[in-house]
């Protein structure tokens, strides 16, 4: 295949890739006020509630379906 060089040749070593995601979430907080500082005024324990419960529910019918596997399986 030829070589171009105008194509990217892969990572520039100068570039930090963390260091821009830092960045880029201190500006995010620093210009928080409007509709995101909103957003963080719900309770932690009111956001992680349904997350909790779906996962709860979710457990329950693996254990369900891994029963019922079973029972046919040796019956």
């Amino acid at each position: 295949m030829a070589h171009n060089p105008h194509a990217p040749q892969g990572p520039d070593p100068s570039q930090d890739p963390a260091g821009n995601t830092q960045m880029f979430r201190a500006f995010v907080d620093e210009e928080g006020g409007g509709a995101g500082s909103q957003r963080r005024a719900v309770p932690q324990s009111a956001a992680s509630s349904g997350p909790r419960v779906g996962l709860i529910v979710a457990v329950v019918a693996l254990v369900a379906v891994v029963a019922a596997a079973a029972w046919l399986a040796l019956s």
